[in-house]
């Protein structure tokens, strides 16, 4: 059963930081890409950042370029994304999915936004 447990989430304030941790289970997870995505509230869910399994395919949404910085340590099978300089409108409940790595990260991405198997979830907050 493939399983995600999304942690790290918390309240900030504007231009603070969080690490945001996935832990996968239930899969092969070197073989897979792996994208974070956040949904606010009364807005769908949308991409932030995707990483192959070799992390040299990196993309990320414009309003992450810069800020965040997702990463993966495959003996672990955990994806990580660093969020800095966090902004109100970065509030949202995070998700992690994966995808079995076929294509460029770009590919995989809508991929996953529809099929997901989605965890619980982090609540990330950042006040003003």
């Amino acid at each position: 059963e493939v399983q995600f447990v999304e942690s790290g989430g918390g309240l900030v304030q504007a231009g603070g930081s969080l690490r945001l941790s996935c832990a996968a289970s239930g899969f092969g997870f070197d073989d897979y890409a792996i994208g974070w995505f956040r949904q606010a509230p009364g807005k769908e869910r949308e991409f932030v950042a995707g990483i192959n399994p070799s992390s040299l395919d990196i993309q990320y949404t414009d309003s992450a370029q810069g800020r965040f910085f997702i990463s993966r340590d495959n003996a672990k099978n955990t994806a990580y994304l660093l969020m800095k300089n966090l902004e109100p409108e970065d509030t949202a409940v995070y998700y992690c999915a994966a995808e079995l790595e076929r294509w460029p990260v770009s590919t995989h991405i809508p991929r996953m936004l529809a099929g997901g198997s989605w965890g619980q979830g982090t609540q990330v907050t950042v006040s003003s």
